[in-house]
């Protein structure tokens, strides 16, 4: 097939899936063709298909990026050993890398039930590797008796649906800074794990 005139696969592929990405947190997964994908981009529909095999593929490639970026800029952050210390950095770090990110945060958190379920099970593990994170930091603390946590795992899940929040409401133009809603925030996070 035929690229459309002007189109490189360098510059093409990834207007793909910032078009894609872009469209699916605005209007939803299902409601989105490829065809408005494609006009989105300025190219021809059949010219997806140079680049992504179907919708599912696409959203899922979404999906696994943002995932293994967070991963990556995770594991190459330099944390301290403290288990406070290193809860307040989880804290900061989270709000900010997805702050900058809100759509990819937006669909990688809203469409995970348009996943295929083999796509559902790898997203399903990039997931836990960073909740293990901050699992850890939380079983560190118990175990230095910095942190009363009952169940490490399900408050692993509510501060990192906690911090996510952010997303929904925050806007740059708004009364607080980025780093003043972190520091909000890890107030928060650190009374709801001190012991009484």
């Amino acid at each position: 097939m035929a690229r459309t005139t002007g189109s490189h696969s360098d510059i093409t592929g990834p207007r793909i899936r910032e078009a894609a990405l872009k469209l699916f947190a605005r209007h939803g997964f299902a409601a989105v063709s490829m065809r408005q994908i494609a006009a989105e981009v300025g190219v021809q529909a059949g010219a997806l298909y140079n680049y992504t095999s179907d919708k599912q593929s696409l959203l899922f490639g979404l999906m696994k990026e943002h995932m293994e970026e967070l991963l990556d800029a995770r594991a190459h952050r330099v944390v301290p050993q403290d288990a406070t210390a290193r809860l307040e950095d989880f804290t900061r770090f989270h709000i900010a890398h997805h702050l900058k990110r809100s759509d990819a945060v937006f669909v990688s958190y809203m469409e995970l039930r348009n996943l295929s379920p083999e796509n559902f099970d790898e997203i399903e593990v990039l997931r836990r590797a960073y909740e293990e994170h901050l699992e850890h930091i939380l079983r560190q603390g118990v175990a230095d008796g910095v942190f009363a946590v009952p169940d490490t795992k399900i408050a692993s899940m509510a501060v990192i649906a906690m911090l996510t929040g952010v997303n929904t409401w925050y806007r740059a133009e708004g009364r607080l800074s980025v780093t003043e809603v972190e520091s909000i925030y890890w107030d928060m996070v650190r009374k709801s794990v001190a012991p009484e």
